[in-house]
């Protein structure tokens, strides 16, 4: 088999699978998430879309280190009650050094989604920016040539 056969052969078979293909975020009709499946398969968010994640993910962030800092002063406060008593305040006092630690790790992968959002909005904000002056001097750079040609 040549390879122009094999490559018919399987664009033939890709073009099969997709009318059964998976569509993530997506229902028919008018329902469904915001991202968009584009004609060649590729899902596109917009920038009012990654902000609204990055906003979400600095309020949790927020709400996290606020409440649990609040657990933690309390579940610290009756490992102290109960330790000299009972047993249970030195596994209540683990019990809340876990917590930080599983709150901290949580509240870091908050901060970092938030921030990598802001970042990448940033960034593709300036690319859209110095694509557009490049464009910009093209057309400059075309009206001249342009206006050359007329002259003659």
């Amino acid at each position: 088999m040549t390879f122009d056969e094999e490559w018919n052969r399987l664009v033939a078979a890709a073009a099969e699978r997709k009318a059964t293909g998976m569509r993530l975020n997506q229902l028919d009709g008018d329902g469904g998430g915001s991202g968009v499946a584009t004609s060649s398969g590729e899902l596109t968010v917009d920038q009012k879309d990654l902000a609204a994640v990055g906003d979400a993910a600095f309020d949790l962030r927020e709400r996290l280190r606020k409440d649990g800092e609040h657990a933690r002063e309390s579940s610290n406060s009756a490992a102290a009650g109960l330790r000299g008593d009972f047993e249970i305040g030195e596994a209540l006092s683990h019990v809340a050094t876990r917590w930080q630690e599983q709150l901290r790790s949580l509240t870091d992968a908050c901060g970092h989604i938030s921030n990598h959002l802001e970042y990448t909005d940033k960034a593709h904000a300036n690319n859209e920016q110095h694509i557009s002056g490049l464009f910009n001097s093209v057309n400059r750079l075309n009206e001249g040539f342009d206006e050359r040609t007329q002259r003659q």
